[in-house]
């Protein structure tokens, strides 16, 4: 039985990374897939074991390719088709409290500055 080939977009749109199969080309071309620290094209054919690095948003993802698919199923079947490394799941979650960690630091406002206030936040930032 020949080996099924099947483009990273199509797989990565299968494998429920990206909404849309136009989103996941458009990652690719845009830097965001990388296979062993290399920019890839969307025409690469995806195989069995590779690991490709993927961003999406803030998140940083390092998979294995356990299966491929050219078809959207549901995301139980999506799952079997790779698995995130477990220093990916680390650093995603180091990373992900880092953010909360660093939004609790701003302050929080329960009201719309007054022009009074406007005006001081201007004299103390030196902005216009």
């Amino acid at each position: 039985m020949p080996e099924e080939k099947v483009r990273i977009d199509k797989w990565l749109w299968a494998a429920r990374f990206f909404k849309t199969r136009a989103l996941a080309s458009e990652a690719v071309n845009g830097g965001k897939v990388h296979l062993q620290g290399q920019r890839i094209k969307a025409s690469r054919a995806v195989k069995v074991d590779d690991i490709y690095e993927i961003q999406r948003g803030y998140d940083r993802l390092q998979v294995v390719v356990l299966g491929l698919s050219a078809r959207r199923g549901s995301a139980s079947v999506a799952q079997t088709l790779y698995q995130e490394t477990e220093q990916s799941i680390k650093r995603r979650e180091k990373e992900s409290e880092q953010r909360n960690l660093a939004r609790l630091q701003r302050p929080i406002l329960d009201h719309r500055p007054s022009k009074k206030e406007r005006r001081k936040i201007r004299d103390l930032t030196g902005k216009y």
